[in-house]
């Protein structure tokens, strides 16, 4: 099971998620409580183990803006969030940067066709609550032999379930491990990696 843990925003955070197991960190570099700028999301990557991918994720930015932004912060990952279209995915591509497309379930059924994303991210219909919903849901949108990460309402207490019903390849958190809006809980992120990646251990 393939665990990224996003909108970290201090070295102790990105040294734990990284010694607990996670394949991939974030970096928020677009408006929110989790927001660093470019020279802080550079500062944290000095604590992020060579060879772990670093992503840094963007909403409403074009995708040349955004990879202006994950360049200045030395990142060789863009997430990109909200409407895409394949023109955006080849911006960086061309750029040498692997990509990240996120949708969310109420997104029209073209945009989970496979458009040469690294991988794609699949979040509630509603991003941004924190909430559960039904995972199992995703199934539906046939993505069986892609790889692709489930995000939305995901918690240590949850994650294994969420992922089993989804039939997901891989998970992505981050309100699900914090102690308070934008406050990353050590211990959530050590459980959440854990739980997920117990997954793999199964039968």
């Amino acid at each position: 099971m393939f665990v990224k843990v996003c909108g970290l925003s201090t070295p102790e955070s990105v040294r734990t998620a990284a010694e607990a197991g996670a394949d991939a960190v974030g970096f928020v570099l677009t408006r929110s409580p989790r927001e660093v700028t470019p020279a802080q999301a550079r500062e944290l990557l000095a604590h992020v183990p060579a060879g772990l991918p670093a992503v840094g994720v963007f909403r409403h930015e074009a995708a040349a803006d955004a990879v202006a932004l994950a360049r200045a912060a030395g990142l060789g990952w863009v997430q990109l969030h909200g409407d895409r279209t394949p023109a955006d995915v080849r911006t960086v591509h061309d750029a040498g940067l692997k990509l990240i497309r996120a949708v969310t379930m109420a997104a029209a059924p073209e945009a989970f066709a496979d458009w040469g994303e690294d991988l794609l991210l699949i979040d509630a219909a509603v991003p941004g609550s924190g909430e559960a919903w039904d995972y199992a849901s995703v199934r539906a949108k046939g993505l069986a032999g892609r790889n692709w990460l489930l995000a939305g309402g995901l918690d240590p207490a949850n994650v294994a379930g969420a992922a089993s019903q989804a039939g997901a390849w891989g998970v992505d958190v981050s309100s699900g491990v914090e102690s308070s809006r934008g406050v990353k809980d050590l211990a959530k992120i050590r459980d959440f990696v854990a739980a997920a990646k117990s997954l793999a251990a199964k039968p």
